[in-house]
């Protein structure tokens, strides 16, 4: 478990893959700091050298030595941040792999627990701020700490009272550092957790752009996020307020030590205990503490800032996915498609009483199955319980006489093809949404001949770019029926052994529907099939139809067994064609 008081330990293990190139960037450090302590020395040099004599063939002797020095720690300054800031990019390039491949890894009702504009925030500015640490934070602590060190010894070195003079100040600094830096973690994890609530009613704005439109919602919606968008900013400021008081005090204390610095530096001087270059020389050095004194606090900003937004992401990165490969799980060499609930109950997490009470079942490989019901009778969660995206009780549910719950993930889900309630198109080509769960470089002819059995061959034939046409985010640009249709073709195009169609035919008129059964039948020769739909048209020609009612099986059998036992199946029939009549009067 990831100790959690401490939330930057976690990158610990992303920064040992890069150890050797980190060490690199240390010694550049080091170079970089050893370079430049040079330059006070030779100042001090210098005026000590013209005191004696004032020559100008001097002038560009001393000129050239601190040219020279400058660009050689220039040289040394360039790799430090080329290799330091360098690796900071690629932990972040990393840890954003790893935070988008674990949250892949959720369960369903994980996802459903938190907003999309969540987690988006986490991916985006909390990985910002982590990023920070990893480069300028650690670069700056190493140079700070390095510089201090050198600079002390060489000041000790010069004038021991003088340098425990310049300290006292720098103790004040340090308990002031440490007392603002924990409000500083505070207010900026409230600042995080107020720009998710923002992320997300941008993200649920955009999404739901048309419902707003379509109930005139716009100045409301706007009103709504410029509230969230004041409490954001009032929040920033009072940040700012912090540092606002932060960095007065610390440039306050620098400057009374200044003063008493030139003040008790400058007798020494006069009585002959310091020469005036060594006193230039004692305040160059001085001036290198000021920088690492002021950064200490700009590095506590930063490393507070890291803290707050690692724990928020450690928040999803420390969750155990509900669903995982079990330690035993196998699958068989071939998959024939046979399907057996047994006594299968199934309660949602967080719900009081189970959705499915009782499921008896037997689906023989190659069959069809359909499965009707009103709305609200488990439909579709028992169809969620066959690839897991919710898991099943252990033993309930057997492909192939094998408890799904022993199938690896990947080989279960690679050998279904679905088609959920819910059409989701991606922002990409319609090409590449038919092809979506194929195999890389699917043969054109494959994602065509699945085009076809959805009978959308002919829409797309109709756009100017053909499959190539850009379908927009969630398939905006397509009609109900086309998407639904697109999302039938990406789920026969992987060629599965178990076809599930989820009311996926609801936008469909009546006779494209005919023409799609008819396609398919071709295809769900040989696979099991599972069709869900409100439509008797849709399921009549099914092996087997099961009706559903408050969770459980009331009715089972073919079309025309149902209709001799005059159930609930034979009333939903009469309904829809009374419907239909009336449609057509």
């Amino acid at each position: 478990m990831t100790n959690r008081k401490y939330p930057l330990i976690y990158l610990i293990p992303y920064l040992g893959r890069y150890r050797f190139k980190i060490a690199i960037g240390f010694l550049m450090v080091i170079m970089t700091v050893i370079a430049s302590m040079f330059s006070p020395w030779i100042l001090g040099y210098v005026v000590d050298g013209l005191r004696q004599s004032l020559e100008k063939g001097k002038l560009p002797y001393y000129a050239s030595l601190i040219l020279g020095l400058s660009i050689i720690e220039g040289f040394f300054r360039f790799w430090m941040r080329r290799i330091l800031i360098g690796v900071s990019r690629t932990v972040e390039y990393d840890l954003r792999n790893d935070f988008l491949a674990h949250v892949q890894k959720m369960s369903l009702s994980f996802l459903q627990s938190r907003s999309t504009g969540d987690i988006m925030s986490r991916a985006t500015n909390d990985l910002n701020a982590v990023r920070s640490v990893l480069g300028p934070g650690i670069m700056y602590s190493m140079n700070t700490i390095v510089q201090a060190i050198i600079a002390t010894s060489i000041l000790l070195n010069l004038n021991w009272k003088l340098t425990l003079l310049a300290y006292i100040p720098l103790v004040l600094m340090s308990i002031s550092v440490k007392k603002i830096g924990e409000q500083i973690h505070d207010r900026f994890e409230s600042i995080q957790e107020q720009f998710s609530r923002l992320s997300t009613k941008v993200q649920e704005n955009l999404a739901g752009i048309r419902v707003v439109k379509a109930f005139a919602r716009e100045e409301s919606e706007i009103t709504k996020f410029g509230k969230l968008n004041f409490e954001y900013v009032r929040r920033n400021i009072k940040l700012i307020r912090l540092w606002g008081i932060f960095y007065p005090m610390m440039t306050a204390l620098i400057g009374m030590s200044s003063v008493a610095l030139i003040w008790f530096g400058g007798r020494q001087v006069i009585l002959g205990k310091l020469t005036l270059g060594e006193f230039v020389a004692f305040m160059g050095y001085l001036a290198m503490l000021t920088w690492p004194t002021i950064a200490i606090g700009w590095v506590i900003n930063i490393f507070q800032r890291g803290s707050a937004s690692m724990g928020r992401i450690l928040d999803i990165m420390d969750y155990r996915p509900d669903i995982l490969d079990e330690p035993e799980a196998s699958a068989p060499k071939s998959v024939r498609g046979r399907l057996e609930f047994r006594n299968l109950t199934f309660q949602y997490p967080n719900s009081k009483n189970p959705v499915l009470h009782n499921i008896n079942l037997v689906v023989p490989a190659g069959t069809t199955l359909a499965i009707v019901g009103h709305t609200g009778s488990g439909k579709s969660t028992l169809i969620n319980l066959i690839p897991r995206l919710f898991d099943p009780p252990p033993g309930s549910l057997l492909l192939d006489g094998q408890d799904v719950r022993q199938w690896p993930l990947s080989e279960l889900r690679k050998n279904i093809g679905y088609v959920p309630q819910e059409t989701f198109l991606f922002s990409d080509t319609i090409q590449e949404n038919i092809a979506f769960g194929c195999d890389p470089g699917a043969a054109d002819t494959q994602v065509a001949w699945a085009a076809r059995v959805s009978q959308i061959a002919d829409d797309i034939e109709a756009f100017s770019r053909k499959m190539q046409t850009y379908v927009g985010e969630r398939g905006i640009a397509l009609s109900g029926g086309q998407k639904q249709r697109a999302a039938i073709s990406r789920a026969v195009a992987v060629l599965p052994k178990i076809l599930i169609f989820d009311d996926s035919l609801s936008n469909v008129d009546t006779y494209t529907e005919e023409r799609i059964l008819e396609e398919l039948t071709k295809v769900m020769k040989d696979r099991t099939t599972i069709l869900v739909s409100h439509r008797i048209s849709t399921v009549k020609n099914a092996d087997r139809i099961v009706v559903l009612k408050e969770g459980s099986i009331v009715e089972q059998g073919t079309h025309e067994t149902l209709m001799e036992q005059e159930g609930v199946y034979a009333d939903l029939y009469q309904k829809q064609l009374l419907e239909e009549e009336l449609a057509v009067i």
